[in-house]
């Protein structure tokens, strides 16, 4: 590993120098390596290991874009593969860390659905007036007239934020009463 580092490094310089044949090198004996840990990531994290010429093409052209901020006095291994792994999360959460089942699989097990609690228009309106008088604003504004949350802070010359807080606690303080009845 010692010895595979310091050659890496030693072609890196070499690069950096404008030596293309080293360049040409270092990028050939890297690219097994990054194969093989693209494919155990996304083994690791359930995915199908597919895809992994993707993210070794990402890493390979972030070395190339980036290798000007490569400190020549350091080992190259740990900045390539702290790019390698930055690289596997990018491409992980692109992907949604989805995992694909087959429904059939678990059709006689899987419960129907529960049917959802719902309250009349006129509770609802109701309980709505019990609210501060802000939050009943906020929540009007964005639930009913499907105002967004920048139209309503304007709107009420309040800041986004605050409309986000008064949103929140007006939708809780409502499902608490409607809970409630």
């Amino acid at each position: 590993m010692r010895e595979r580092d310091d050659e890496w490094t030693g072609l890196m310089r070499s690069a950096i120098a404008g030596d293309s044949a080293a360049y040409h090198r270092l990028l050939k004996a890297v690219t097994p390596v990054l194969r093989a840990a693209a494919r155990r990531g996304l083994a690791r994290a359930g995915q199908p290991v597919d895809q992994s010429e993707d993210i070794v093409q990402d890493i390979l052209l972030a070395v190339h874009l980036k290798r000007h901020t490569w400190d020549a006095s350091a080992p190259f291994a740990p900045w390539l593969f702290a790019i390698a792994r930055n690289k596997l999360i990018d491409a992980l959460r692109r992907r949604g860390r989805r995992i694909f089942v087959d429904i059939d699989d678990f059709a006689e097990t899987l419960p129907g659905e529960t049917p959802a609690e719902s309250a009349s228009a006129s509770e609802v309106a109701a309980q709505l007036k019990t609210l501060p008088v802000r939050q009943r604003e906020v929540l009007q504004s964005i639930a009913v007239d499907a105002a967004s949350i920048k139209d309503t802070a304007i709107k009420f010359s309040m800041s986004e934020g605050a409309v986000r807080v008064a949103l929140h606690r007006g939708l809780a303080s409502l499902t608490a009463k409607l809970r409630e009845h």
